[in-house]
Order: C-alpha cells, then structure tokens, then sequence
C-alpha cells in the first residue's frame, strides 16, 4: 500500500514506529529518573562528588576528551587526509556525532555521522555508511579483547583465555587479506541476482593497504585503552572495587550502545549495562548502581562540554 502524501510504501507505519521509539526512549529516561529519587534519592547519590578535588574531575575529563582526539585522528587517518584543518574538522565532526549519539534515544544519533561527513567533507552516504559500520566493528572487537583480558581468566582457565585472545586478534586481518577475493565473487553475485551488494559494499569500506589498516585498529585500540581506563579510574572514584573490574564495568557500559532500546541520553541503559557486569565479581547492587549514574554523569558533562567545544572549531560547507 502506498501512502499519497509521501509516495512511500508504508510510510505511515514507518513514521508511527519512530514515534513510538522516541516516546519509549522518553520513558526509559523518565522512569529512570523517578526510579532513582525512590530506590536511591538523588541527594545520597550525588554526595560522592563532595569528597572529589577539582583536579581529579578534570583529569578525567581532560581524558576523555583525549579519547575523543584520539578517534578523530582514525578518521582523518582513514580518509587519508593531510591538512590541519582537515584534522580540525574531522575532530568537529567526531564531537558533534558524539554528542548526537549519547544524547539522541534509540541510537538515532548514529545517522549524525554521515550527513556530518557529507557537510563537512561531500561524501556521499553510500560512502560514509560503510566507514561507519568498519568502525563500529573494529570498536565492538576491541572492547570484546578488552574485556576477555581484563577478567577472562576469572571465569575460563589462563591458557584458554590466551588462544581465545590469539584466534579473535587473528579474526580482522583475515578479513581484511581475504575483503578483495571475497568482494569480488559477492560483486559477480550480485550482477547475477544474488542478494549481496550490500555486503560487498561494506567490505569495500575496509582499508585499502595494510598501513591503513594497522592504522584503524592502532587508532581504535589506543582510543578505548583511554578511554575505558579514564572510565574505570572514575569509576573508583564512587566505589571501591579493583580496578579490571571496573574496567569492565566500563566496557558493560558501552556494550548497551548496540541495544535498540536506548532511552534519551542512555539513562538507564547505560547503568543496567554496568550493573550487570559488576554483579558476578560480587559488587553490592545499589553501589554499583549508584556509582554507575555518577559515572554516567561525568560522561554526560564530557559529552556536552566538548560538543560546546565543536562549535568554536571552524567549519566549511562543500
């Protein structure tokens, strides 16, 4: 059926999900802060920050946002550009995704990427697309080894942990030696009738040498060893657990961004994900729950500071 007015088939239905994710992400967060107020009350929660010095606040902070630098440069590596400016912008263009991204309900913000890219730099959609999900692999598999790292050996014996580590860390150049070869026959497949362009088109997004392939994973790699190390030294700031367990309390906060149900800012989400992970080790649930939203707050400050931040950064329009 087509509607009359968009010339789309089942863009009523398509527009009334979307409303629909929004009012859900709406009620996560609302939920979540009432829920907050009666389990815990926001005033016992917040009073951690009290005993903090402004240098450790802003150590962290300065850190994260340093993850940030660190993730514009994959960009900028990636497009194989050379200037400081377009080091300049792709730094505005990873804050600004950034910002749209933990903000935005239902992960919305990802869209945030390519039409930045687009603006800023005129690559068409059908070219960013690709890039986007290259990075979000290579980010999900870095947190992955991070996590078997941190505290595989608790739960699978050492040995086990190191060839699981070896054959995973294997995984994404075997991709990357055989993306040619493998994009060539799903290109002739999709000449055929084959249902497989869209494949063929996200290995093309993969890099083109080797340079730039070590060049995306050091960039990738460098980037969460900062920024989940900032997270799980604040994290100790609100509760005192050993330090590769708070990393992987971080690393459960992150993982929840792959969720479809995303609330506004993450609210809620963000907090069930590292509750989960500290729970196994043994962690009071209320602690962790309580040093979870603090830890999300500071997120939330770095996230709105540095998005503040991109709006001095001088752009262009191609």
């Amino acid at each position: 059926m087509t509607d009359g007015a968009s010339g789309q088939p089942g863009a009523p239905t398509a527009r009334r999900r979307g409303f629909g994710y929004y009012v859900a992400g709406f009620a996560v967060f609302a939920g979540f802060i009432v829920f907050i107020e009666y389990y815990i009350g926001w005033t016992r929660l917040l009073a951690p920050w009290s005993g903090l010095s402004p240098l450790q606040t802003v150590s962290a902070l300065a850190l994260i946002f340093l993850s940030y630098v660190v993730r514009s440069l994959r960009l900028f590596s990636y497009l194989r550009l050379h200037r400081l400016r377009d080091a300049a912008l792709c730094l505005k263009v990873m804050l600004q995704h950034n910002l749209l991204n933990n903000l935005l309900p239902m992960r919305t913000g990802e869209a945030s990427f390519p039409l930045l890219l687009k603006r800023y730099f005129g690559i068409p959609l059908a070219g960013s697309l690709p890039v986007l999900f290259w990075f979000r692999l290579l980010d999900m598999h870095t947190l992955v080894t991070l996590a078997l790292a941190a505290v595989g050996s608790d739960f699978l014996p050492t040995g086990t942990v190191w060839v699981l580590l070896l054959l995973w860390n294997v995984a994404p150049y075997a991709v990357f030696r055989g993306a040619d070869t493998l994009g060539r026959k799903l290109n002739a497949g999709a000449r055929t009738g084959g249902g497989t362009r869209l494949l063929a088109r996200l290995l093309s997004a993969l890099p083109g040498t080797p340079r730039g392939f070590w060049l995306s994973w050091y960039w990738t790699v460098l980037n969460w060893v900062i920024k989940l190390g900032a997270f799980a030294w604040a994290l100790q700031f609100f509760i005192e657990i050993p330090l590769r367990v708070a990393l992987l309390g971080a690393v459960g906060g992150d993982m929840t961004s792959v969720l479809p149900v995303h609330s506004v800012a993450g609210m809620g989400t963000y907090e069930g994900g590292i509750v989960a992970a500290l729970l196994p080790f043994g962690v009071d649930a209320n602690h962790a729950l309580a040093a979870a939203v603090n830890l999300h707050l500071l997120l939330l400050a770095a996230t709105l500071i540095s998005g503040l931040f991109s709006l001095l950064i001088p752009g262009r329009k191609t």
